[in-house]
């Protein structure tokens, strides 16, 4: 297991800072920010003792602040695969004034600090496929790929968010001393590949999930989706890129990545 710890904050634009949270009133304002944001029922909520345990057992529970609102956080458990440590990010959760300014990067990147800090060489976190903001800052922003795909993880959530869809996932894996990071982080250098398949999402898909009449369109293009997920993935390619208009449309770049960092465990590709 990892050892050695980072310690101290981060203070980014104006009075905002970010750092580790011990105490419990501040795991009480994650799991109240998560209710603001994802306005899950209480039954579906990640509760107050997971973020307890989390803190004591290796995780991760770090909150963004402006005085002493907490404005955003995140939520990281360890894991296991492959007879290797690394980090699952379970939640990152901004609240909505406070959005498209970069915070959840900077929240992504004080997670990577003191993952390194402890020896952790992976970190991942499973994102909808049909999020177009979260897909661009997870890809290119962070510089994650995604090589699996996961069917109706979560089953049908009560969060409007989901739009009554299954909770289909991809998988991030952001290998934290990959070169494709460290050149991503360093100079903000793309890494360079072959694309190999192009998977679409239009801007309009947003719009379908939030209406009853646009649903069936919104499960039709995630159907499509998911088949050409799993067939993509099951030919060894990986998620490398991403790219939107300016309509807002986007679009998933499959290649082969050419870095040999993989944990998997028996059994699985």
């Amino acid at each position: 297991m990892a050892t050695g710890e980072a310690t101290g904050e981060r203070a980014i634009t104006g009075s905002i800072v970010i750092r580790k949270c011990h105490e419990l009133d501040e795991m009480r304002a994650c799991v109240a920010l998560q209710k603001e944001v994802w306005n899950f029922s209480d039954a579906e909520l990640v509760p107050l003792r997971l973020f307890v345990v989390a803190e004591k057992i290796g995780g991760q529970i770090i909150g963004a602040f402006q005085g002493d609102e907490m404005i955003g956080f995140a939520l990281a458990v360890p894991g296991a695969r492959g007879g290797h440590a690394y980090l699952h990010s379970q939640m990152l959760a901004v609240r909505k004034e406070y959005r498209n300014a970069g915070l959840g990067r900077s929240i992504k990147l004080f997670q990577r600090d003191d993952a390194l800090a402890r020896n952790f060489e992976l970190m991942e976190w499973t994102f909808d496929p049909l999020e177009i903001k979260n897909a661009y800052l997870n890809i290119e922003k962070l510089g994650a790929i995604a090589r699996r795909y996961t069917v109706n993880q979560y089953g049908i959530t009560s969060s409007p968010l989901q739009g009554g869809l299954p909770t289909d996932r991809l998988v991030a894996e952001w290998w934290l001393k990959s070169k494709r990071v460290l050149r991503l982080l360093c100079n903000g250098s793309r890494p360079t590949f072959e694309p190999v398949k192009e998977i679409t999402v239009p801007a309009e898909i947003y719009e379908w999930k939030a209406s009853p009449e646009g649903r069936l369109r919104a499960q039709e293009l995630q159907d499509r989706n998911r088949e050409e997920f799993l067939k993509a993935f099951s030919d060894r390619l990986a998620l490398l890129g991403y790219e939107r208009d300016q309509k807002g449309n986007g679009k998933f770049l499959l290649g082969r990545w050419l870095e040999n960092w993989e944990y998997a465990a028996i059994g699985e590709k």
